[in-house]
């Protein structure tokens, strides 16, 4: 390739290495990004050009090579995968797993976003992030233009570019990077001059060019969870310097004021992520990420923190017996464990002893056995209540959701219960789930001729009888 990979110019059509780019997907600060296709290994990339800026500086370039190679060791369902990092005539670009979804700023744009699909996409960041901390390596960047969620409902944490690995402090003072520019949804366009699409999501200490830790990561993550659940950002101005002040001093609106009927526990956790010293937040993104495992549990079963005593009571036994080690089997060995102990407490052993005790097993290997199958059931009745959704049909341990035009709160949801439904079964299989769109009309009969439909939509052609049935 002549002239090496230069900015100005597309490179659409060209071929950089063994990666042949095919179209332009974004230009941000930190370069222009491109869809492509790996030819060796036939399978689709992004394709981030590096601006000629980011690594002009021989220290700075040889850094960030250490730190992308860092980055491209992490390896979390929640991450976008680095593949390569290579150089083309004095430019470097970056080989990253193409995502094919919607940016959660899109999203919320087209307020496709509930809740508890607000909260699912928090936690499932928060796990990454729990990775890349583990690793030492920090983000620099979260945003809702910086994580995708795809087809099938899984948010993936976009662009390590800004990363920088967790190393002890040199006596010679680093100058700050300059905050990178990026595209802003209000604006639609780069400023120059300006970084508002990443001030905006800025911690206290990275406006004030302070020493960062994964915290800063927690407070950025918090603003991305308070701009799904209420639509709008925590801290504005306008100006950068206005912006940057609220960050630093103002205490941003409750998220129950903006929406009156958002979870006080939601507000909770939002307001501990936007604590302004970061010893008042979460310590790590593992606890954040149990805390939002817990709301998210609160969500699906209805549970609140408001409610009366007896009733928080049966929740909080509900998340105990959640915990107990090797899970459901656990508790099974558990509750064989004290049916064995109270046989051997009786006094004078004998057959007729163990009668109820049998009973009391078999009673507990019969719901056992028929848990699958009321999950599923109860799986039915919550997608259901989707408007989009026709049919749902379980075929042994598949499930195939069939809707007219399915939103991503539609698979988040559909992915969040089924991953809930294989975390409590004793034993089996797991059970899969697609979601089908577009069906025509004969192989919508087709699939309803199957055994295994549980619930179908009264409009819904085929001629089987409207509801539910098993």
């Amino acid at each position: 390739m002549e002239g090496g990979p230069s900015l100005s110019t597309s490179l659409v059509g060209r071929v950089l290495k063994h990666y042949k780019v095919e179209s332009l997907l974004g230009r941000g600060g930190m370069g222009v990004v491109y869809k492509a296709v790996d030819v060796r290994l036939q399978r689709p990339v992004a394709l981030k050009v590096l601006a000629p800026n980011v690594v002009a500086n021989p220290d700075r370039r040889t850094r960030f090579l250490r730190e992308a190679q860092a980055a491209a060791a992490l390896n979390h369902p929640a991450i976008a995968q680095v593949y390569d990092i290579d150089e083309a005539d004095g430019g470097i670009f970056i080989a990253m797993e193409y995502v094919d979804g919607k940016t959660v700023s899109r999203l919320i744009a087209d307020g496709e976003l509930d809740v508890l699909g607000a909260v699912e996409i928090a936690r499932q960041v928060a796990e990454g992030l729990t990775k890349a901390h583990e690793a030492g390596i920090l983000h620099r960047d979260i945003k809702s233009d910086n994580i995708m969620v795809t087809r099938d409902g899984h948010a993936k944490l976009l662009d390590f570019g800004l990363a920088k690995l967790l190393e002890p402090a040199t006596n010679a003072p680093e100058t700050p990077d300059v905050p990178d520019r990026t595209l802003t949804r209000d604006h639609g366009r780069t400023m120059p001059g300006a970084v508002l699409g990443t001030i905006s999501y800025m911690s206290p200490e990275q406006a004030r060019g302070r020493d960062l830790d994964p915290r800063s990561d927690i407070f950025s993550l918090g603003i991305v969870l308070y701009e799904m659940a209420t639509g709008e950002l925590p801290f504005k101005g306008e100006t950068p310097i206005d912006t940057m002040h609220a960050i630093t001093y103002e205490e941003a609106r409750p998220v129950t004021v903006i929406r009156r009927n958002l979870p006080p526990h939601l507000h909770h956790i939002i307001a501990r992520c936007l604590r302004k010293k970061p010893e008042d937040r979460y310590p790590d993104a593992r606890t954040l990420a149990a805390e939002l495992k817990r709301l998210e549990q609160d969500l699906e079963t209805g549970a609140r923190r408001s409610l009366p005593a007896g009733e928080r009571l049966k929740a909080w036994g509900e998340r105990v017996l959640a915990s107990i080690p090797f899970g459901n089997k656990g508790l099974i060995l558990a509750l064989v464990a004290v049916a064995v102990t109270v046989v051997l407490l009786i006094a004078r052993i004998n057959w007729g002893s163990l009668i109820g005790p049998a009973v009391i097993a078999l009673l507990v290997y019969r719901s056992a056995r028929n848990r699958k199958r009321q999950m599923l059931a109860k799986f039915a009745q919550k997608m259901a209540k989707f408007p989009d959704v026709r049919a749902v049909i379980v075929k042994e341990d598949k499930v195939t959701v069939v809707a007219d035009a399915p939103p991503a709160s539609l698979y988040l949801r559909t992915t969040s219960l089924i991953e809930g439904i294989n975390k409590r079964l004793y034993f089996g299989k797991h059970v899969t789930a697609e979601v089908r769109s577009g069906l025509a009309d004969d192989e919508f009969r087709r699939l309803l001729s199957q055994t295994g439909v549980v619930y179908l939509r009264d409009e819904a052609p085929g001629g089987a009888a409207p509801g539910h049935r098993e």
